[in-house]
């Protein structure tokens, strides 16, 4: 079969399924594994769809939470680090919901002295634990807010209204995706509103994205280029096609 044909033949499962795994597609193609890995590649290149862990999504989808959170974990680890890194005693931060941000709460919870105003209920479980941080409390705001159908977390207009009475020093965000060109986006509007209005009412912007996050652009765009100050992302993002178009349009990019 010609590559052109399996292109073809898996935008069509693609547009019928949604999202469909790389066994499908083997199975669909009577071709190999690593035929199937390398055709996927080449279309997420394109834009065309998005890679995930055992076959591929369309770019306008996004894998369920529980999927997400086993995906990239040591390298969203990374990614936590680093920003805590950044933090100090005393500050103020908004956290949004997301699988790197849940990650991100283990780790400042070792920190200690914050305060930390979230919507996501599991970043503020994360951050009860005082027996992670040395003695030192984080006092922790739970947003109000309707509840997410697609996360345990508060979104709405409750949500982005309470956001607006509080001030951060720093808006620590995951986004579905950044590019040079509309800077960090979100597959869910409700999402992308808490994510806009936690950058407004902030400091300063830290963006934490994976590789797998560069050059994607999402639905929603929340928070452009020059609104962020620091994106921390893995050094294997250096060697995507995106990244050299951002690392010339933002302010500071942290590779861990």
């Amino acid at each position: 079969m010609w590559q052109e044909e399996r292109y073809q033949r898996i935008r069509a499962l693609l547009s019928t399924l949604q999202r469909v795994t790389t066994d499908r597609i083997v199975t669909e193609l009577n071709v190999s594994r690593e035929t199937v890995r390398r055709d996927l590649v080449a279309l997420e290149e394109q834009g065309e769809l998005k890679r995930i862990h055992g076959g591929a999504i369309c770019v306008e989808d996004e894998a369920p939470i529980a999927e997400r959170a086993q995906n990239n974990v040591k390298f969203k680890r990374d990614l936590a680090r680093a920003a805590v890194s950044l933090l100090s005693h005393g500050q103020t931060v908004f956290i949004d919901a997301g699988t790197t941000t849940v990650i991100l709460a283990e780790e400042l919870a070792k920190l200690g002295g914050l305060t930390v105003i979230t919507n996501s209920f599991n970043v503020a479980l994360q951050l009860r634990n005082p027996a992670a941080s040395g003695g030192q409390h984080n006092e922790v705001l739970v947003l109000g807010g309707s509840l997410d159908d697609r996360a345990p977390a508060t979104v709405g207009s409750t949500t982005v209204a309470e956001i607006g009475r509080y001030r951060a020093d720093f808006a620590l965000l995951s986004p579905v995706g950044i590019d040079a060109q509309r800077g960090a986006s979100n597959y869910d509007h409700r999402e992308a509103e808490v994510a806009r209005a936690m950058a407004d009412n902030a400091e300063h912007v830290i963006i934490l994205a994976d590789y797998s996050k560069i050059g994607v652009e999402s639905r929603v765009a929340f928070c452009p280029p020059e609104r962020i100050d620091v994106l921390i992302t893995n050094h294997k993002a250096s060697t995507e096609t995106a990244f050299a178009a951002l690392n010339a349009k933002l302010k500071r990019i942290v590779l861990v």
